[in-house]
């Protein structure tokens, strides 16, 4: 379900976010200084902290995190820089992560039986 938070774009399951739009804000402007990517930026929810760290390490140019997310399972993705195979893995993985247990495994069957 798509809702809004702040003004932008939020994707809901289960009453939580697990993608949304996510510009970057002044302070982490001033924290990731030239390194600041332009463009539309996605917020991404992880599984865990652990997915967060292998994800960043997978595609660091497409993918990358702020201090505000310390400690939050989450990443941030340029959408210039990643493909859409990719972001549609991205965002089923947070799907996945998100969602109840009864939905999971009912996405899960279908797939099978694809």
């Amino acid at each position: 379900m798509e809702e809004t938070s702040r003004g932008s774009a939020a994707w809901v399951v289960n009453k939580k976010f697990f993608v949304w739009e996510r510009p970057l804000r002044k302070p982490d402007l001033a924290a990731l200084g030239d390194a600041a990517p332009k463009g539309a930026i996605l917020g991404v929810r992880t599984a865990d902290l652990e997915m967060k760290e292998a994800l960043l390490r997978s595609d660091p140019l497409a993918l990358f995190t702020i201090p505000h997310f310390d400690g939050y399972p989450a990443v941030l993705v340029q959408l210039e820089k990643i493909s859409a195979s990719s972001l549609k893995r991205l965002i089923l993985e947070a799907w996945l992560a998100r969602a109840p247990e009864r939905l999971v495994r009912e996405y899960l069957a279908s797939r099978k039986r694809a």
